[in-house]
């Protein structure tokens, strides 16, 4: 009985309720959508982290180092000497190093060369076919396979640098010889050859152009040709793009920082320090963004009380009838709550609704620009049950008021002025 007349009492002036449940759907579902986007973002950045102490590049900004090597979100610094950087990785405090040569692309999706053990530090197999083991031989992310509809067998050209409508490299096909497991990392979105594939790649193309300023790409196997298919398997003079980096104590991630700087002109930078600091920048912006949502929470809750408030006004002589009809005070301002919580629930649920269909949208933004896609249907039940007992406490705060004026209320005197 107190419920079905709170629920009519709710929908008295529909207005004024669909503007409360708007401002208090409104604010959950921004909290939501923050609380999804913190978890995942720091689950994935420190997933792709795991057993990477230090990265060994080019000069320039430490963080787009990091950025452009761990987690493929950035231009590289640069390239380094691999000779050079050989030497450092051979060092006896160093427990593994996976060196990365940044190629082309395809369609968007980085092709990377590297060494096998490059897929296994992330966690991934070969799900299908085999390990690249030849020039042009690339294994491909379970994220490509199934967003490009790539099979094993299958061959395709590269496009120059990281634009997707970049120059086409018509001068060699890759060949997919084999498909990683997910993995929920990185990995699942690049494309993965051997170092000498992506020498291969551009040195061949610098002779193509030399031999045929004209764009001609056509030609005769020559002696010269093969000596120079020799010399690009050759590591001589040979750049790449950065080394990954796991030591075997952690005095190296202390020490070789500064070493590396007074010694070359290479640097090494620290995921974890460097992630950090990304991390601290990152959640001043989530911060700021949660402030405003728990300001338009208690706008939503002032809005809830001035139509509770008003509601009682215009019904005080129909709730002095129920109080002669049986009704006690008790159940009056039960009815006020109820109306309340009822207003609070429908927003909070609409509101886990929205923040999930943003996160959708914002999902398949990220995707698309930099291959990080996050899970709408996760639920972080321990941060969304404070943020519902949080929206329940403002409808109880909202009803404080309009409830007690309820239980007190006069009979006679209201119906002596009726």
């Amino acid at each position: 009985m107190i419920g079905k007349l709170a629920w009519r009492n709710t929908w008295f002036k529909p207005l004024s309720t669909i503007l409360s449940i708007i401002l208090l759907m409104s604010s959950v579902a921004i909290i939501t959508v923050l609380i999804l986007l913190q978890k995942q973002f720091e689950e994935q950045f420190s997933s792709n982290a795991d057993d990477i102490d230090l990265v060994l590049g080019a000069q320039g900004s430490p963080l787009q180092l990091v950025l452009s090597s761990v987690y493929q979100l950035d231009a590289p610094t640069g390239n380094i000497n691999y000779a050079e950087a050989k030497t450092w990785m051979q060092n006896p405090f160093v427990q593994s190093a996976i060196p990365l040569a940044y190629g082309d692309n395809y369609l968007g999706f980085k092709i990377l060369g590297t060494t096998p053990e490059y897929l296994a530090k992330f966690g991934g197999r070969v799900e299908k076919g085999k390990m690249f083991a030849h020039t042009f031989e690339v294994v491909i992310g379970s994220e490509i396979a199934s967003k490009l509809q790539l099979k094993v067998g299958d061959t395709f050209f590269g496009s120059h640098g990281n634009a997707k409508e970049g120059e086409k490299h018509e001068e060699a096909a890759y060949k997919v010889v084999g498909i990683a497991s997910k993995t929920g990392k990185v990995v699942d979105n690049l494309i993965l050859s051997d170092i000498q594939s992506v020498w291969a790649m551009h040195e061949t193309h610098d002779h193509e152009d030399e031999a045929h300023p004209h764009g001609e790409i056509g030609h005769e196997h020559t002696e010269g040709d093969e000596q120079r298919e020799e010399a690009l398997l050759s590591e001589e003079g040979k750049e790449i793009t950065a080394v990954l980096i796991k030591f075997r104590n952690k005095m190296g991630i202390v020490l070789w920082p500064r070493m590396i700087a007074q010694n070359t002109k290479m640097q090494a930078a620290s995921p974890a320090i460097e992630i950090n600091r990304l991390f601290t920048l990152f959640g001043i912006g989530l911060d700021a963004l949660q402030y405003l949502a728990y300001g338009i929470m208690l706008i939503s809750g002032i809005s809830i009380f001035i139509a509770l408030f008003n509601t009682l006004k215009e019904r005080k002589y129909e709730f002095a009838l129920l109080r002669i009809q049986g009704a006690s005070r008790l159940q009056l301002l039960q009815t006020i709550v109820i109306e309340s919580l009822v207003l609070c629930s429908i927003g909070f649920l609409f509101g886990t609704i929205l923040g999930r269909v943003a996160l959708m949208f914002i999902s398949r933004s990220s995707d698309e620009a930099f291959k990080i896609a996050f899970d709408p249907l996760e639920f972080v039940w321990e941060k969304e049950g404070i943020l519902f007992l949080v929206t329940i406490f403002v409808g109880l705060l909202a009803a404080f008021i309009p409830a007690v004026k309820a239980y007190r209320l006069n009979i006679s005197k209201t119906l002596s002025n009726a």
